[in-house]
């Protein structure tokens, strides 16, 4: 390429012969960057191209620690869970909300067990009613297949 648009801190903005270009990047000690390739003629900056990395990455780290990762957990109930296993599973959706994660809780109906969807809904209603204080109920419980799924978000921690 005989000729580049040059943009920049500290350079006039132009049209420069691509070795005079490089001189004015040799001269400043930075580096001659091409920003725009398919642009008649292509536009280059005089920048420190070490510095916009180390910047880049940085602003990337900063991103990816704001965001969260959400994590659901699961906990399977039969139609006919006794009393000893759902106090037992009820304390481990406790923690799991605790800890920020979701909770997937679901009845699974095995055979013949689908004749009592009703007592799995309320076994998942008595659940959710159990888990107020420490999260919200995000779906009701919904029959698929020979699943009952209940979804639970975790309530925030500063409120």
């Amino acid at each position: 390429m005989p000729e580049v648009r040059l943009v920049g801190d500290n350079i006039e903005p132009g049209v420069y012969r691509t070795n005079e270009a490089l001189k004015m990047a040799e001269e400043q000690e930075l580096d001659l960057v091409e920003i725009s390739p398919n642009a008649a003629p292509p536009v280059c900056k005089i920048m420190d191209y070490g510095k916009f990395l180390y910047q880049q990455k940085k602003r990337d780290k900063e991103l990816k620690a704001k965001s969260t990762q959400i994590v659901i957990k699961e906990i399977r109930f039969g139609p006919q869970t006794d009393e000893h296993d759902y106090e037992f599973k009820k304390k481990n959706a406790i923690k799991f909300l605790s800890d920020g994660a979701k909770l997937k809780a679901f009845v699974f109906f095995k055979g013949r067990s689908i004749i009592y969807k009703e007592q799995g809904q309320i076994l998942l209603l008595r659940l959710a009613q159990d888990l107020e204080e420490y999260g919200k109920v995000e779906n009701m419980p919904v029959l698929e297949g020979k699943r009952m799924i209940m979804y639970i978000a975790p309530k925030k921690k500063g409120k």
